[in-house]
């Protein structure tokens, strides 16, 4: 079973946003990043436990700078068995989809993982636009993926509820929590991870779609407004007028 697993970095959630170049673009400095949480403790493990339990390979791929190494390692840390870097610096979505699809594509696969979404965008694009790319059936926020021979078994947060769907491989599926718990890299997987495969190619040269006009920061949050419980009539008026909920 030939599985691959797309990681990206993200700024740490503590990390203090700002932006630069006439708010076109985020400011990096002395922002602490981290492998995207959805992608390393859900579709990572999961991957993992399948290899573990079916046999087969894990394979990381990720787009981006040498800046991306350190993130990678730590999967390979955490129990990946190689991993690629296309060397680019990809202004959107379609560009990171291309990217990984090209690859996929001369390299057989039978599953494709990603997280659900990247927490600095929370896009959920990247998954989709994968399968698209490829004609291959995409299952979206997966909870729980279950495999028997070639047929795996999902379920899949949907609007309301949850849906149980058979597919057979290959596919592409965006993870969701529930799908795995986190693993922590131990010192044996640290130091095997330095002698670990990474190879670095250059991208087929497929161009972005969109670009960033301008990021604006969302306005502070008020104070909270408390309510002597006993002027009710006072609270519906504020929800009304001023939260305009009601």
């Amino acid at each position: 079973m030939n599985l691959l697993v797309c990681i990206t970095k993200t700024p740490d959630t503590t990390a203090k946003i700002g932006f630069v170049e006439d708010n076109t673009a985020f400011d990096q400095s002395g922002v602490q990043f981290i492998m995207n949480p959805y992608d390393e403790w859900y579709a990572l493990v999961r991957a993992l436990e399948l290899k573990e339990a079916q046999g087969g390979k894990v394979t990381l791929i990720s787009v981006g700078g040498a800046d991306c190494d350190q993130v990678i390692r730590k999967g390979l840390a955490i129990g990946a068995d190689e991993a690629v870097r296309i060397d680019l610096q990809p202004a959107d979505a379609f560009q990171v989809a291309s990217e990984i699809a090209a690859f996929a594509k001369a390299n057989q696969v039978d599953m494709i993982f990603t997280g659900k979404e990247s927490i600095e965008s929370n896009g959920s694009e990247v998954g989709a636009m994968i399968a698209e790319l490829m004609n291959l059936p995409f299952l979206s926020y997966a909870s729980k993926l279950s495999l028997e021979g070639t047929t795996a078994t999902l379920e899949l947060e949907i609007e309301g509820g949850e849906e149980t769907v058979k597919v057979d491989v290959p596919f592409v599926v965006s993870a969701a929590k529930g799908l795995a718990e986190q693993r922590i890299p131990n010192m044996r997987g640290i130091m095997m991870a330095k002698s670990k495969p990474l190879q670095v190619i250059p991208p087929t040269g497929v161009a972005p779609r969109t670009s960033v006009s301008r990021y604006i920061l969302p306005k502070e949050k008020s104070a909270v407004h408390l309510i002597d419980p006993e002027r009710m009539d006072e609270l519906v008026r504020l929800l009304k007028e001023e939260a305009k909920v009601i």
